[in-house]
């Protein structure tokens, strides 16, 4: 076998063995802000598109994953990557007086901001007291 030839098997292999073995799932670092108005998550998810990332609530539960893909120019390929793609996955148990039907989710230079409001009569509201 020639030296290109073999490259090319090494490749080959890789690239099935890849596709077969579970991939690495990070659990993202969090930051977590209560106000009087909900709570804000903040999430440092680097590489990761908006076309690759998901969030679903389902009752009670927030679920956040991700994936980051490194891609390479058409027309080269890589004889060794240690990194080729990452995922992320991180789940937040939610309180009843969310409401979370009224998730918002912003992405930014690798941070995901999640904000869910409190269900409006638990907010705090201003009473206004008259004179007379």
């Amino acid at each position: 076998m020639t030296d290109k030839q073999d490259v090319a098997a090494r490749e080959s292999n890789a690239a099935e063995r890849a596709e077969r073995e579970p991939s690495l799932v990070i659990v993202p670092a969090a930051d977590v802000f209560e106000d009087s108005s909900g709570i804000t998550l903040q999430l440092d998810m680097p590489g990761v598109a908006k076309d690759r990332l998901s969030l679903q609530v389902n009752q009670n539960a927030l679920v956040i994953d991700g994936s980051a893909q490194i891609s390479m120019p058409q027309d080269m390929a890589a004889l060794h990557a240690e990194v080729r793609s990452t995922r992320y996955r991180r789940s937040f148990v939610l309180s009843e007086e969310l409401e979370t039907d009224k998730v918002d989710a912003s992405l930014r230079d690798g941070v995901l901001t999640v904000q869910i409001p409190k269900r409006a009569e638990l907010q705090p509201r201003r009473i206004e007291v008259r004179a007379g």
